[in-house]
């Protein structure tokens, strides 16, 4: 069976990684202006496709439990950025994004954020879809509250990263708050 997956949203395509995509991916997660928001630190080519390999490998398993997908602005399939809906709990998913500098404000990641929530509920039938921010990442709870989602809380020490724990800021959204959108 055959688990690949490719989204269409408005400006952007969704679609599982290949290793061929190590430069564009190292052009994001090499970047410390990037993974100063992430949960990990910046990492090198070895890093990079480590992770790709790990990706492509959750992709195939069954059930699938993690869609960690490229971000690609048509027509050009190179990877601007990653997003990502991990499936816990009942009927609930973690979604994360990141995007390369170069491509911020054009509003790729809250395209690519919308198409797989709507993809989340509509397809994986998912109840509850859960974003943990850094409370100083503006351009993301303003991302995150533009799609409807709501602050819970905030998870002391919640990721250890650059040499520090960091706060998350906690948001949701329920497939009956999106469908209502």
């Amino acid at each position: 069976m055959n688990n690949a997956i490719c989204l269409e949203g408005e400006s952007v395509t969704l679609r599982d990684f290949t290793l061929e995509d190590t430069d564009d991916v190292l052009k994001i997660a090499g970047d410390d202006r990037v993974t100063r928001w992430l949960s990990y630190d910046s990492r090198d080519r070895d890093g990079v496709r480590a992770m790709l390999e790990g990706a492509a490998t959750r992709a195939k398993e069954i059930p699938r439990n993690e869609y960690y997908l490229a971000v690609a602005a048509p027509p050009s399939d190179n990877v601007i950025g990653f997003c990502r809906i991990g499936l816990s709990g009942v009927q609930a998913g973690k979604l994360g994004y990141a995007l390369a500098p170069t491509e911020w404000g054009k509003g790729y990641a809250t395209d690519a954020a919308k198409t797989l929530i709507q993809f989340g509920f509509q397809d994986l039938g998912l109840h509850r879809i859960s974003a943990a921010i850094g409370p100083d990442n503006a351009p993301s709870i303003k991302l995150v509250e533009a799609l409807g989602f709501t602050r819970e809380g905030v998870l002391r020490d919640h990721v250890f990263t650059n040499g520090a724990w960091r706060d998350s800021v906690l948001f949701s959204l329920l497939e009956q708050e999106w469908q209502a959108r």
